[in-house]
């Protein structure tokens, strides 16, 4: 298993090795000993999420309260995304800095990203399958988004999918920009993240 931490700090790609033979393949794009050994800590899965959609479709950015935040581990099964990282802690040293990497079945790779992380990603084919593990489960009461269309981020979507092509949600679609989100208090700060990190590494 390969890894490798993303422009975001917090945010790690991994990729494992993938075996085909005359079934198919086989790959392994979780394991919880190599991600422990990147990041210095296990991941409690709380919860796993499996999403499909067609071409177009943007889901995010979404992230949640910290604490406890919510961690996620992300790999396409099926089609490919283009998945992005954004750093929305704020008082990091790189508030407001993206990352993204293409996951699809061909390399199998993953991102994980720990908790505070903005995560978005954009279905580059029909019928895309993503599927990520979460250290919390779902709080509606905790969770919140950021405009992916925020032009001061500057997310790379057009490059993959005309403007007019692309999908969101309503609540997306409504979510505020990252100034606003700032002003209003609802992001987290890079304190609580770093005292969230150091709990969960004992």
């Amino acid at each position: 298993m390969e890894s490798e931490e993303m422009a975001v700090p917090g945010a790690w790609r991994f990729t494992p090795p993938v075996f085909p033979d005359a079934r198919g393949m086989f790959a392994a794009p979780f394991q919880g000993r190599h991600l422990r050994a990147a990041v210095g800590h296990d991941l409690a899965v709380a919860q796993a999420n499996t999403s499909v959609s067609r071409r177009g479709v943007l889901r995010g950015v979404h992230y949640a309260d910290v604490p406890p935040g919510q961690a996620k581990y992300v790999h396409c099964v099926a089609g490919a995304v283009l998945d992005v990282v954004v750093d929305l802690r704020v008082g990091s040293a790189t508030f407001g800095r993206w990352d993204a990497v293409r996951l699809d079945p061909v390399s199998m790779s993953a991102v994980y990203l720990a908790e505070g992380l903005g995560h978005a990603f954009l279905a580059l084919e029909d019928g895309t399958v993503t599927s990520y593990l979460c250290s919390t489960p779902y709080d509606p009461a905790a969770e919140h988004g950021v405009d992916p269309l925020d032009p001061a981020l500057g997310l790379p979507w057009e490059q993959h999918i005309g403007r007019d092509d692309l999908v969101l949600s309503d609540k997306d679609r409504a979510a505020p920009t990252l100034a606003q989100a700032r002003a209003a208090g609802t992001l987290p700060t890079v304190e609580a993240c770093r005292a969230r990190a150091d709990e969960l590494r004992g």
